[in-house]
């Protein structure tokens, strides 16, 4: 970071990624994209943002603890499948060659930006269908088989790229469960959570020249401050407007891409 407006601006993208990812998802549509524009290459970008993301996820997660405690038999049957996808991502991530995610970011930030403006849609058709708590117990063993498969799935896409990651696990959730939105949005903390935390670990197991680790400190603290004002008061936040920041830094950042780098 050489610009005097770099280290504020990365700082500030934590802290509403944080709270994004609490309150929404797809925080790190904001986070990624503020790396991008500050210089940094997509690989090193996106290796740093998923560490720092961690402590907002945690802390997320933390402030979400009663909602949690209505899931918790889902929780414990989809961490799993949530480790498993996180190694999974984080490992094809550097497996494929970096030039490859050079090429396919700005299609993969497009993808998040469309998951993000179809978020509202998703929920709204969740919230009709919204029941009582504890739905996993009515779950059968086949049908949570699958949903574990899904989430699976959504945690190799997270621990690869991640964005937008919590809206489709809620939008997952939504359709094959009958529980309330909050319950759904605590569950999906924890999972995205997990996700981050495993390809965290891989990559500095693995990567440890890929991480700049004054990016990750500048988005750790973000993120793990906005993720406590997520829980506490983001969602009296109008759920417009974050998404509308979250277009507008996305679409920054793919021009950047295209045209300036």
């Amino acid at each position: 970071m050489t610009a005097w407006w770099e280290a504020p601006a990365v700082l500030g993208a934590g802290f509403w990624a944080g709270m994004i990812n609490v309150v929404v998802g797809s925080g790190t549509l904001v986070s990624f994209p503020v790396l991008l524009l500050c210089g940094y290459s997509p690989l090193v970008a996106n290796i740093s943002n998923t560490i720092g993301l961690v402590g907002g996820s945690l802390s997320g997660t933390i402030g979400y603890r009663r909602e949690l405690r209505e899931s918790r038999t889902a929780a414990r049957a989809l961490l799993p499948a949530s480790i498993a996808g996180g190694i999974t991502g984080a490992l094809l991530l550097l497996a494929l060659p970096s030039e490859a995610f050079d090429t396919i970011v700005p299609a993969l930030i497009g993808a998040g930006l469309l998951m993000v403006v179809a978020g509202p849609f998703v929920q709204r058709g969740q919230a009709r269908r919204a029941g009582t708590a504890g739905w996993a117990e009515g779950l059968s063993s086949r049908r949570l088989a699958g949903i574990a498969a899904g989430v699976f799935l959504l945690g190799v896409y997270g621990g690869y790229f991640g964005a937008a990651q919590g809206i489709l696990i809620v939008g997952l959730l939504g359709l094959v469960t009958t529980a309330s939105v909050q319950s759904l949005n605590a569950l999906k903390n924890l999972l995205v959570m997990t996700v981050n935390l495993i390809a965290a670990i891989v990559f500095m197991i693995v990567a440890w020249d890929s991480i700049d680790w004054t990016a990750v400190l500048l988005i750790a603290a973000g993120a793990t401050a906005g993720g406590v004002v997520g829980a506490r008061v983001g969602r009296r936040l109008r759920p417009a407007l974050l998404r509308a920041l979250i277009v507008v830094i996305g679409l920054a950042a793919i021009g950047h891409m295209l045209f300036v780098r």
